[in-house]
């Protein structure tokens, strides 16, 4: 699911290429991709753009009539722009936006159709489509540590609770994760400040770091390949590879479709976390450290 520095790079693309410009008309090729009935989408066309925001994960697009498009992406959603008029065929479009000078097209891959869109007037209709939680690039240190605090959770889970920090999701947890030196399994109250500390520095530093990173390759453009798994990362989507500050090979924890990625020796002692999966078939023989492998 593209996270926050890639919603970014998207929203500083659409800026470039559809603000202040007219969207002549909206072609839906997927009946599951409205999800709202009340304002109708035929309200935002011959209308024109005025702003671009991000609201966590999502994209608003907001016209000179005070309504706005609230799209999510979700996990295999993706956006590209054609300078021609396409023609609405193909088994992953979803919807093309047609503006004077392009056209805006929303394809989702695979067989299930997650990508929504709604319509809503105002102020008052964003905010039913944010989840509340801090930004994480303009909160202070204080507000940052009351946020994690509030409930006790693993960071793994608070990082990417969109009611606690905003666009942070499985990818970019892991990279923050690793690079302030921290267990995903270690609770929120538990930390100290020296902790609490190193977690949002680094949380700063890998966010400004990926978005500035994926900004320069982007140049203003749409980016032509967003993913949750990047050349650079330390160790998100890099298991059973070394480690580029020990060398020691990458962990993960799997469940359900999600899976966490770490450095044992860099975050947890090197101290082995159980993979439910995994530790369940072995039982006893599973490694409880990286000695006992």
């Amino acid at each position: 699911m593209p996270e926050l520095p890639d919603i970014d790079v998207y929203i500083a693309a659409l800026t470039n290429l559809i603000g202040g410009q007219r969207l002549t008309s909206v072609r839906v090729a997927s009946p599951f991709l409205v999800r709202s009935v009340t304002p109708p989408l035929a309200t935002v066309e011959n209308r024109t753009v005025t702003a671009l925001r991000r609201i966590g994960k999502r994209i608003a697009i907001g016209f000179d009539n005070d309504r706005w498009l609230v799209l999510h992406l979700m996990v295999a959603g993706r956006l590209q722009w054609k300078n021609v008029r396409p023609s609405l065929a193909g088994k992953q479009l979803l919807a093309i936006f047609d503006f004077v000078p392009g056209s805006l097209i929303l394809t989702e891959a695979g067989t299930k159709k997650r990508a929504s869109l709604f319509v809503v007037t105002g102020e008052a209709g964003l905010t039913e489509h944010d989840p509340g939680g801090l930004e994480p690039l303009s909160s202070s240190y204080r507000e940052f540590a009351a946020a994690l605090r509030a409930e006790n959770h693993t960071l793994k889970r608070s990082l990417t609770d969109p009611s606690l920090l905003s666009g942070i999701g499985n990818a970019y947890s892991d990279e923050i994760l690793h690079a302030a030196r921290l267990s995903p399994v270690l609770l929120t109250q538990r930390l100290d400040e020296d902790q609490m500390r190193r977690l949002y520095e680094a949380t700063l530093e890998t966010l400004h770091q990926w978005r500035d990173r994926l900004m320069h390759v982007a140049a203003g453009k749409m980016p032509k390949k967003v993913t949750a798994f990047r050349d650079g990362m330390a160790v998100h989507g890099r298991f059973g590879k070394p480690c580029p500050i020990c060398g020691e090979s990458v962990q993960r924890i799997r469940y359900k479709d999600s899976e966490t990625n770490y450095c044992a020796r860099c975050q947890t002692g090197s101290r082995i976390l159980k993979d439910r999966s995994l530790s369940r078939l072995l039982k006893e023989d599973w490694p409880k450290t990286l000695d006992e492998r």
